[in-house]
């Protein structure tokens, strides 16, 4: 039987009770802050880059990996026969996954080459299951298959403290950029096909409490397969948020995990996003 390797960005996060026995390969993107170069993975410590960022009178700037480190992988991971599936952030924010798609065509491996659509830990619940269902002996189409389940079941909402690295990074509308400063303005945006997009704004946290009290409702009606949160130092809102969902979900592990440099450069200091996949 043929082996399935999976490999995937360093803008994918996967709780790490969730990543025992799994086996998965992360190719690195990188992030320039102050004239220097960085690995998004292993390089750059998570807490660490929030002050570097907050510090650093530009925007980091974060770019995808070269061709060449792809199909040196592809090919190292094919060798023993093995094919391969690469699983990506949306390449609405970064052209990795097309970066990855040139590298299949001329790697000597056979690479499937997927676009999540998502990011975070919204990217590692796609990435998750394909690594389970390799590790356990599935096909080829029925990885792929469970991948695509798993796209259309996920929800993905970032709330933003502030939108400057969103709107320098041209993420965003500058209006509402603009709107955001005024009267502590927060803004909760949902990734749907990879795009932003903003879907309530207000006045401080309350803005983030009350749509968490709407979404509630919601996930009591869902059979929740994994939900967690990821933060920016956003923590005192995730915690706030993930308690008030313990209340209605008392059974639900859910973790809150410090997000990558990466995503901390789009989305900014104060950020938090919860995201879940259902049954």
């Amino acid at each position: 039987m043929t082996k399935i390797k999976i490999v995937t960005d360093s803008s994918c996060i996967i709780d790490s009770d969730r990543m025992k026995d799994l086996e998965i390969n992360t190719i690195s993107l990188s992030i320039m802050i102050d004239g220097t170069i960085y690995a998004d993975q292993n390089e750059l410590d998570k807490n660490e880059f929030i002050k570097m960022m907050e510090n650093s009178p530009s925007l980091p700037k974060t770019s995808q990996p070269p061709i060449g480190e792809f199909i040196a992988l592809y090919d190292e991971l094919g060798k023993d026969g093995s094919e391969i599936i690469s699983i990506h952030l949306t390449e609405k924010l970064s052209g990795t996954v097309n970066t990855a798609r040139q590298a299949a065509q001329m790697s000597q491996s056979k690479v499937t080459v997927v676009d999540s659509d998502y990011i975070d830990q919204a990217l590692g619940f796609q990435v998750y299951e394909a690594a389970t269902l390799a590790k356990n002996g599935a096909t080829m189409d029925q990885i792929v298959t469970r991948i695509e389940e798993v796209k259309n079941k996920t929800q993905l909402y970032i709330g933003v403290a502030t939108l400057d690295n969103l709107v320098k990074g041209g993420r965003i509308g500058k209006l509402v950029g603009a709107v955001s400063g005024f009267l502590n303005m927060k803004v909760l945006c949902q990734l749907t096909n990879g795009e932003l997009e903003v879907i309530s704004k207000g006045r401080g946290n309350k803005t983030f409490t009350k749509w968490m009290s709407n979404l509630e409702e919601k996930l009591e009606t869902y059979s929740i397969n994994c939900l967690g949160f990821s933060e920016a130092d956003g923590m005192d809102i995730s915690l706030e948020l993930k308690n008030s969902i313990i209340k209605v979900l008392p059974e639900l592990k859910i973790p809150i995990i410090r997000t990558t440099p990466l995503v901390a450069t789009h989305a900014g200091k104060g950020a938090f996003a919860v995201m879940f996949y259902t049954n």
